[in-house]
């Protein structure tokens, strides 16, 4: 057996396996205000029972890029995300219309997207990131009633509101805002604070995410109101949430991750969250847990490799002696990541495996169990996970086949927005959804991602996952960040090609190049070592941190690289 982790406590879910057995989604009703009688809405258990109880609570510290911090109560959101929700019905908006929320993170973005729940309607939340086409994909497909921004935003995306029929109403927040725009300050003058938030069916869409594909336009995962059952338990569970803690999750709220665990999670619980506006920056990051005294972070493996790249002495500036645990999501965390936050943070980072299209967390490391770093854990109570083939038979452990989920857990999209047959095609395999991502399960349980299906490398008659040789090449002392794709080869079907990142301080060359080809040669199978180097600058990745594999691919072949809306600036 590979090296483990043992748990450094229980928390919350005392043990993973009882708790297995004995689960069901109904026992967390009574943690809802909607099963006392009120509406059945995400907002109302998000926001409102909480300012009922204790409205001078502390919701969120949103900080600026500029280090200014707007700090506002369960009791500030409220009344702002009723009145905002009034001020949209005023507008002649109403229950199930689209509403674009195109923001960096700041207050408003918060309280726009509880207040577009409380009256029934549908937020789609945009990266602040996406340019004036991306943004016109999604404003095409999603045919929103209005949309919030603020005025350099507006600015990019004037060309293409044009040409969009019906135009959306925009609510503009800031000054500067043009003259045909409703400012963000009187829609909420308008509206009133005792707006009652709208009752609503656990089948009805509050939120869609827009994702990216690798061909076609980008899909719109349409998300229920019963999501909140999931959200929830992976508040409590996966991120191990407790009275009186602090929360910060580095995710964009244009990524599910940023809204499912990074808004609504958290706050059914009550727990104060910190979202920050800046980019990426080792420093202002680990100051941030350091004056917060954050004890509960959720962040993504490709923003935990950019802090590895940074340099261990970098941490030691700052106290972070308040962080009690650390989870991981986005893309599969390499074991020596894990490793990393033994040795310097001296934390267990936990990492789990869900999708846009799941809704929620369903596959953990829980602080509870055992981490064998570069396994994505076991499913969550609740979930039933399996290793399929392509008729939906069940693979006995060490078999790779198709990762798949039984349907009908909560957060579960009910749909992709406009196109029947794209959801459909998620449930091919008979009985099952299908991720899309292959894997093998261990005989104790643990799921050991291999890559997308559509990334593993078929060299040399064997089957090889990206990830496995990702993670080898990342342990070589000179290599910060690592992407490997399959190169077409007439002997072998496939090469293994590697494009590499170096850490500061080494400058590529024949004899570097040697070197890793070398160090991963005998540490893996004879097939899977990379044949071919490529040293780059940078990687291309979407905003919340995904290695994008197949504009690599692309670029590699010469073929059409397929939707890049997501790819970060």
């Amino acid at each position: 057996m590979a090296e483990e982790i043992p748990p450094t406590g229980t928390g919350n879910l005392r043990d993973h396996q009882e708790a297995y057995d004995a689960f069901n989604w109904a026992s967390l009703n009574c943690e809802f205000d909607w099963s006392r009688g009120g509406p059945y809405n995400v907002a109302a258990e998000a926001v409102d029972r909480h300012a009922r109880e204790h409205p001078e609570k502390v919701a969120i510290h949103s900080v600026r890029a500029n280090g200014e911090v707007h700090s506002l109560t369960f009791g500030d959101i409220s009344r702002s995300s009723s009145k905002f929700a009034d001020g949209l019905r005023r507008l002649g908006i109403k229950r199930g219309d689209r509403i674009f929320v195109y923001l960096d993170r700041r207050s408003e973005l918060f309280i726009s997207i509880i207040g577009i729940a409380k009256l029934g309607a549908i937020a789609c939340p945009l990266f602040s990131a996406l340019g004036p086409e991306a943004v016109k994909d999604r404003l095409q497909d999603g045919s929103p009633s209005a949309i919030v921004t603020s005025p350099y935003l507006f600015e990019r995306i004037t060309p293409v509101l044009k040409d969009t029929s019906p135009t959306p109403v925009v609510v503009c927040i800031g000054d500067n805002c043009p003259g045909n725009a409703v400012p963000y300050s009187q829609l909420l003058h308008s509206g009133s604070p005792d707006f009652k938030t709208e009752d609503m069916r656990p089948d009805e869409p509050y939120i869609i995410h827009y994702t990216s594909g690798s061909t076609g336009k980008p899909k719109g995962v349409v998300l229920p109101h019963r999501a909140m059952f999931q959200q929830l338990s992976g508040a409590k569970y996966v991120s191990d949430l407790r009275e009186g803690d602090i929360f910060w999750c580095t995710a964009d709220p244009g990524w599910v991750t940023g809204t499912s665990m990074g808004i609504f999670g958290p706050w059914y619980l009550g727990i104060t969250i910190i979202s920050f506006e800046g980019r990426f920056d080792a420093r202002a990051w680990y100051s941030l847990i350091d004056r917060f005294k954050v004890t509960v972070w959720f962040t993504a493996p490709t923003a935990l490799r950019m802090l590895m790249k940074a340099g261990d002495e970098v941490v030691r500036e700052f106290d972070l002696s308040s962080l009690r645990h650390m989870c991981s999501a986005g893309e599969p965390l390499n074991p020596h990541v894990v490793r990393w936050g033994m040795e310097v943070l001296k934390r267990r980072i936990h990492d789990n495996w869900w999708q846009t299209e799941t809704g929620a967390p369903c596959i953990s490391n829980f602080p509870c169990m055992t981490v064998r770093p570069g396994s994505m854990g076991k499913a969550v109570p609740g979930v039933v996970a399996a290793i399929v083939d392509e008729n939906g038979v069940e693979l006995p452990s060490g078999k790779e086949g198709f990762l798949a989920l039984r349907p009908g857990w909560p957060s579960m999209m009910t749909g992709i927005w406009g196109n029947v047959t794209k959801y459909r095609e998620y449930f091919y395999v008979p009985g099952w959804y299908a991720s899309g991502d292959q894997a093998y399960k261990d005989e104790d349980g643990y799921i050991w991602f291999l890559g997308r299906a559509d990334d593993v490398i078929k060299t040399s008659g064997e089957r090889l996952g990206p990830f496995e040789v990702e993670s080898a090449l990342i342990e070589h002392p000179a290599v910060a960040e690592s992407a490997v794709v399959g190169k077409p080869d007439e002997l072998r079907g496939e090469i293994v090609k590697a494009f590499i990142v170096l850490r500061p301080g080494n400058e590529p060359s024949e004899r570097l190049r040697e070197d890793i080809t070398n160090f991963v040669r005998v540490r893996l199978a004879y097939y899977a070592y990379p044949r071919e180097i490529e040293f780059v600058e940078s990687l291309p990745k979407t905003r919340s941190g995904k290695i994008m594999r197949r504009v690599l691919k692309a670029r590699e072949g010469g073929h059409d690289t397929g939707d890049l809306s997501m790819l970060d600036d």
